[in-house]
């Protein structure tokens, strides 16, 4: 049973929560790990492969615990729709199996930390696409059925609510919190934007905001900025509107490159944790109700103790270098 769907503790009080940061990126390049086509999913599929997924949370919930903060806990599943299945060799079967396995995983992790914080579940829906280019966009209709098939494995599942991650337009945005209102399954949209702050599609994210909400009744929880450097979008959040309300979560990118540029890149950007961690400081006065707070590509638990060190008193074990 889901301990936190019908109480999300995100939403209430002022609370702050920690997640993980570049799940893929951190395995390919730090780990050295296959993961064809970015796919983190295909590790549940071997004892080893949820080991090193294990392996990988431990030191952000260490951090979570040393900063005094709560947890969001994400299944490694980006990759775990049909599309991206179909390429991957795994049929709807295998993907409902994998997707219950991520959650099972995650219960499991759980239930052995040690922290007298929330530690929340989250079932991770990734673009029907790329990440990075919208392509060929659906209706918001067939974007609902198209994902509705993994939401509704994670409603049947201990997910405490549905995040999605890296959506580039607004209609399979929309159509992903219509799939979750079906299910009856809390859900965060998260929206990437380019160096100028847009979506893929070109869409302001303040207008793709409102849109989402005008088209579903606000039905999502709060909205995610994800895959972007603060500087791609904090000049878009400085001019504010209504819309800045609804954004509760920040997991931004290590790197300053645009989109374009980490696609050709061979190496990978880390940034500067230090840095990225002060600039979560500025998100906070940007963004009143942020809440949660992670690393995408390039990020690692370096990058998020770092967030942590900065957005609490609380004083941090020294990061850890990288191998």
């Amino acid at each position: 049973m889901a301990q936190y769907r019908d109480n999300l503790p995100q939403l209430e009080g002022t609370d702050l929560y920690l997640t993980d940061g570049g799940m893929e990126t951190t395995m390919i390049f730090h780990d050295g790990l296959d993961l064809p086509h970015f796919a983190s999913y295909v590790l549940l599929e071997s004892a080893e492969g949820r080991e090193a997924i294990a392996n990988y949370f431990a030191p952000y919930l260490a951090s979570a615990a040393d900063h005094g903060t709560g947890f969001v806990l994400e299944t490694a599943t980006w990759r775990a729709n049909a599309d991206w299945g179909t390429v991957l060799g795994h049929d709807a079967a295998a993907l409902d199996r994998l997707n219950r396995v991520a959650v099972d995983e995650l219960a499991e992790m759980r239930s052995r930390a040690e922290s007298d914080k929330p530690i929340v579940i989250s079932g991770v829906v990734g673009p029907r696409g790329d990440g990075y280019d919208p392509g060929e966009i659906m209706s918001t209709s067939e974007a609902e059925a198209y994902h509705a098939v993994q939401i509704r494995t994670f409603a049947e599942t201990e997910a405490d609510l549905v995040t999605a991650f890296t959506i580039t337009n607004v209609e399979e945005a929309t159509g992903i919190v219509l799939a979750a209102v079906a299910a009856h399954m809390p859900v965060v949209v998260g929206l990437t934007v380019e160096t100028d702050g847009r979506l893929p599609d070109g869409t302001p994210l303040g207008e793709a905001i409102e849109r989402i909400d005008g088209a579903t009744n606000a039905a999502a929880v709060y909205f995610m900025i994800n895959c972007a450097h603060p500087t791609h979008f904090a000049g878009v959040l400085e001019v504010g509107g209504d819309w800045i309300s609804r954004i509760g979560a920040v997991r931004a990118n290590a790197s300053t490159a645009s989109h374009a540029e980490l696609d050709e890149a061979t190496e990978l950007d880390d940034g500067d944790p230090v840095d990225l961690g002060q600039r979560y400081l500025e998100l906070q006065r940007l963004l009143p109700n942020l809440r949660v707070m992670g690393g995408c590509c390039g990020t690692d638990h370096r990058h998020v103790d770092a967030i942590g060190s900065a957005i609490t008193s609380r004083g941090s074990r020294a990061p850890e270098p990288v191998a």
